[in-house]
C-alpha cells in the first residue's frame, strides 16, 4: 500500500479466474485425477496377480491413458469430463419435441363439495338501483 496523503490505494488481484498450482505445476484437479488414476491402476495390478502379463499390462495401461487424458487434456479450454458431461447430456435427450396441452381436470373447474347453484352467475347487479331509480327523474 502506498500512503499518498490522505488516499490510499489498493492492489486489486487479477488473477481470480486462474486455479491454484499446487505440485510440479499442476492443478488441483490435475493432481487428484493423477492421484485417483495411479492409486486404481495399482489396485487393479495388485488383483489381477494370476491374470497372464500382457492382461495386465494392457488392463494398467488403459487406466494409465484414461487418467492422463482427463487430468491433462483440455479442448476449447474446457477439460475432459466436461465434454463427457456434455456428450451424455445429448444422447440422453430426445432429438424432437412437441408440444400438447394438458387436458384440463374436471377438478379444476368445479369448485370443491360445491352443487350446481354454485356454478350458476350472480345476478347481484341486476339487483341494484341505478341512479336514475334514487334521483327520482
Amino acid at each position: 500500500m502506498e500512503d499518498c496523503g490522505s488516499m490510499r490505494y489498493h492492489q486489486v488481484p487479477t488473477h481470480l479466474d486462474v486455479e491454484d498450482r499446487v505440485l510440479f505445476g499442476l492443478t488441483v484437479r490435475q493432481f487428484l485425477y493423477l492421484l485417483v488414476g495411479s492409486s486404481a491402476s495399482y489396485g487393479l495390478w495388485d488383483q489381477l496377480g494370476d491374470a497372464p502379463s500382457l492382461a495386465r499390462i494392457g488392463c494398467v495401461g488403459v487406466i494409465l491413458l484414461t487418467t492422463l487424458a482427463f487430468a491433462l487434456l483440455r479442448w476449447g479450454g474446457r477439460p475432459l469430463e466436461e465434454w463427457l458431461a456434455a456428450g451424455l447430456i445429448y444422447i440422453a435427450r430426445p432429438r424432437a419435441s412437441t408440444w400438447q396441452p394438458r387436458e384440463p381436470l374436471a377438478s379444476d373447474w368445479r369448485p370443491t363439495g360445491a352443487g350446481w347453484q354454485e356454478l350458476s352467475p350472480s345476478l347481484a347487479w341486476a339487483d341494484e338501483p341505478t341512479d336514475t331509480a334514487e334521483t327520482g327523474s
